[in-house]
């Protein structure tokens, strides 16, 4: 019973890893199709799109879900870490301007946390 479970927990962390390098990897790729000319970049778009729905639904299927917290006002107990916190004033207003490595919530909370870079809130 508890090697079943190690390995249920293997799996679900091997399914995290795979679905962190892939999201890093869509956004590299949505980086270079935006410089490519607006006719070839539909098609490839297109592909990405195809490619994160898939992602999604994998994740789905296993109780698993990516979050983006990018835009959102950052806040010391948000389930990520900060790498220019100490960046900033204690009375800053901070947005999650970039996040380096998304968080994975599952299905009985959080399963990874996440990396952000922070930026000032506009006054």
């Amino acid at each position: 019973m508890a090697a079943e479970v190690a390995g249920e927990e293997r799996l679900e962390q091997s399914l995290i890893d795979i679905a962190v390098e892939s999201w890093r990897f869509s956004r590299l790729f949505g980086k270079v199709v935006g410089k490519l000319d607006a006719g070839e970049a539909n098609r490839y778009l297109n592909q990405l799109r195809y490619f994160q729905k898939k992602l999604e639904e994998s994740l789905d299927a296993n109780g698993l879900k990516i979050v983006n917290m990018e835009g959102q006002p950052f806040d010391a107990g948000m389930a990520a870490s900060a790498l220019n916190l100490g960046d900033f004033g204690p009375d800053d207003e901070l947005l999650v301007d970039q996040m380096l490595e998304p968080i994975i919530m599952g299905p009985d909370g959080l399963r990874k946390p996440g990396t952000v870079m922070l930026k000032k809130a506009k006054a």
